[in-house]
């Protein structure tokens, strides 16, 4: 069940400051947690990572899947997210990569991490890159909740 092995990897990175063994030994994960599009209730979910610069990538490929992972659609909804890296936490936005952008950065990723190729291969479907933007505010303002694209433009604007 995808549920309890995802629980065991968020409990086993937690307690370790972000390292875990078995399949992602050694590799870059960090935790997601989105809202749910549907229940407005948090999930978290343990994903792989390449970072491009001061960009943090993740790709929607859940194995190849023919669907987009539910955290994906979770973003979409709710583009405030909270992300976890080691033992650091901090609030970011979720913006799915476009066009040429996407091609880019998907590119990207896959010279970091090949498996990303194939899991393309599998599914019809093109596989949406996410930047998690670090949401941060001006030293000594009063930071406000983003709760959607149009809040993250009127932040960029103000």
């Amino acid at each position: 069940m995808p549920t309890s092995f995802n629980h065991a990897i968020i409990e086993e990175f937690r307690a370790n400051g972000g390292k875990v063994g078995g399949p992602f030994e050694g590799g870059d994960l960090l935790l997601l947690t989105t809202t749910g599009a549907k229940s407005g209730t948090e999930h978290t979910a343990p994903l792989g990572y390449v970072r491009d610069g001061d960009l943090l990538l993740v790709v929607g490929s859940a194995g190849g899947a023919p669907r987009h992972p539910a955290w994906y659609h979770n973003l979409l909804a709710h583009p405030s997210v909270q992300v976890e890296i080691g033992t650091e936490m901090f609030e970011a936005i979720a913006v799915p990569a476009e066009g040429a952008r996407r091609d880019r950065l998907f590119e990207r990723v896959v010279r970091a991490a090949p498996g990303y190729a194939d899991y393309q291969t599998r599914t019809t479907r093109t596989l949406p890159v996410v930047v998690l933007e670090r949401a941060e505010s001006e030293e000594g303002e009063t930071p406000h909740e983003v709760r959607n694209l149009a809040d993250k433009l009127v932040e960029v604007h103000t």
